[in-house]
């Protein structure tokens, strides 16, 4: 990888007339060899961001002490010693712009997919990614990298992820590591926050994939609406190749649209007109049946995950990966061997009178999914709902859930999920409102594990239970900070036993 001088990092954001001021003249000459916004990771020759409404000048001062050459920021500081700046007008579009360049445009040089939607993102990301390492181990190599909500791996590093997009100059390390390290493909969950904000500036994708839209992330430090939120998803059509895009969506013809300015649109779903069609889908022992067809093969797939939210997930996995040219034994295999924590897990006591499902759901359009799946395959069973909302961001979850759960519910346990700097009690008397509108008996615990415990316990007869919105997750944000704790699959098979 090309080190770059002081001077190529000004004139390129000089190019994108992004510069303010600068004063970088005794420095234009020297090559940079770090670049974060991190002081701890600051050296020698290091470009330093100045970064996020909590910035702190106490944060440059220490990058000062640490060797940074030069800082870049929205706003000029008075410093004790004289340090080379670029003063720019948004700092997020020029993260993108200074990434590029230090890691040398590595999104060329690997095939690149991008999936994005309000739901399924993670689901479907691991679906493809199964299929795609069938493939290439066949192949004497690699796994393939990814960057998701639950995991990141890019050749080098392994581990959980804390956000499903991370800054634009994580995306960019993890795709050069992804390139030094030979990997042949890097799929990765695209958020609207990170379309919105310039995350993935300049990331083009082979493949992009939109699996459906409904309002959420709707809140003051979010998406001020579903417009804002919606035209944000779809940006992800400005840098991509072929598009893939859900026939059933809602919104399909504005998403058909947008995506109609990609090279070529595949279309997935359960409508025979699909490019990628999946129908006869059937429920047998905790998996999930379904024929595909294509204009290259039909064939039966199985998945071991419930769900009928499921077969759209894996049909939009098919049609990526029938762009690259895999063969239909990969797709099967990969699909049928993928396991997902978290995921509409179902775990029962030996008769079945137990029933608990764990899934990521928490919002609207997953949570009418959820509850479709419950009354479709456990039509004779009392239904106990699990959840909580969040605080400090898409408000409008307590009244879609509240609602929805109330609606078809028995009972309600109305828990924590990373209420940040809310308070908890607060945060479920809003959703309780509208259980109780629904008029579904209720009660707020804050400990998810407890609640787990006593639905199970209280459990007199067939009763499904529905853990939603945690998953996997092995913790909870409690203002501003993550506190470790058991995740609702381990709360279950504990309880259960």
């Amino acid at each position: 990888m090309r080190r770059q001088k002081v001077e190529a990092y000004l004139e390129k954001l000089q190019l994108e007339n992004l510069v303010i001021s600068s004063d970088i003249e005794k420095i234009k000459d020297v090559c940079i060899c770090e670049l974060t916004y991190n002081s701890k990771e600051v050296t020698e020759a290091t470009l330093f961001v100045c970064k996020g409404a909590t910035f702190k000048k106490l944060y440059l001062e220490e990058a000062v002490l640490k060797g940074a050459a030069l800082y870049v920021s929205e706003k000029k500081y008075d410093l004790n010693v004289d340090l080379p700046y670029i003063i720019v007008k948004d700092i997020r579009k020029v993260m993108a712009l200074l990434a590029d360049l230090f890691y040398d445009s590595p999104a060329q040089k690997i095939n690149m997919v991008g999936i994005t939607g309000t739901k399924g993102k993670t689901t479907t990301i691991n679906y493809f990614k199964s299929i795609m390492d069938e493939y290439l181990f066949a192949q004497g190599k690699k796994e393939s990298g990814i960057l998701s909500t639950i995991e990141t791996y890019d050749g080098k590093d392994r581990f959980a992820s804390s956000l499903t997009t991370p800054e634009a100059l994580e995306v960019y390390k993890h795709i050069r590591n992804a390139v030094d390290h030979d990997l042949m493909c890097l799929e990765m969950e695209v958020s609207s926050q990170a379309l919105k904000y310039g995350r993935v500036e300049g990331v083009f994708y082979d493949i992009g994939i939109f699996t459906n839209i409904s309002e959420d992330h709707i809140s003051p430090t979010e998406h001020k609406d579903f417009e804002d939120y919606f035209q944000a998803k779809l940006r992800i059509f400005d840098q991509t190749k072929v598009a893939v895009i859900n026939r059933n969506a809602d919104c399909y013809e504005q998403i058909k649209e947008a995506a109609s300015k990609c090279e070529r649109v595949i279309t997935f779903g359960r409508n025979p007109e699909c490019d990628i069609y999946g129908y006869n889908i059937n429920h047998v022992n905790d998996k999930l049946h379904f024929q595909v067809r294509t204009k290259d093969f039909e064939q039966e797939i199985v998945l071991n995950i419930q769900g009928e939210v499921n077969v759209e997930n894996a049909l939009a996995a098919i049609g990526a990966a029938s762009v690259l040219g895999i063969p239909p034994n990969y797709i099967q295999s990969g699909l049928e061997k993928t396991y997902i924590r978290g995921r509409m897990e179902t775990y029962a006591n030996s008769d079945r009178s137990i029933v608990a499902i764990v899934d990521y759901a928490h919002n609207r359009l997953s949570f009418e999914k959820l509850f479709a799946h419950a009354k479709d395959c456990y039509p004779d069973y009392r239904i106990v709902s699990i959840f909580g909302c969040p605080g400090g961001k898409a408000h409008h979850r307590r009244e879609d859930l509240g609602s929805i759960a109330g609606k078809h519910s028995d009972m309600i346990y109305i828990v924590a999920d990373d209420p940040d700097g809310e308070d908890v009690f607060d945060i479920s008397k809003e959703i309780a409102r509208y259980v109780e509108a629904g008029g579904c008996a209720y009660e707020i615990i804050e400990d998810r594990g407890v609640a787990i415990k006593k639905a199970i316990d209280s459990a007199a007869e067939p009763t499904l239970i529905l853990v939603a919105g945690k998953g996997h997750e092995k913790r909870q944000k409690y203002g501003g900070k993550y506190i470790e704790c058991l995740s609702d699959s381990e709360y279950v098979e504990l309880f259960l036993k």
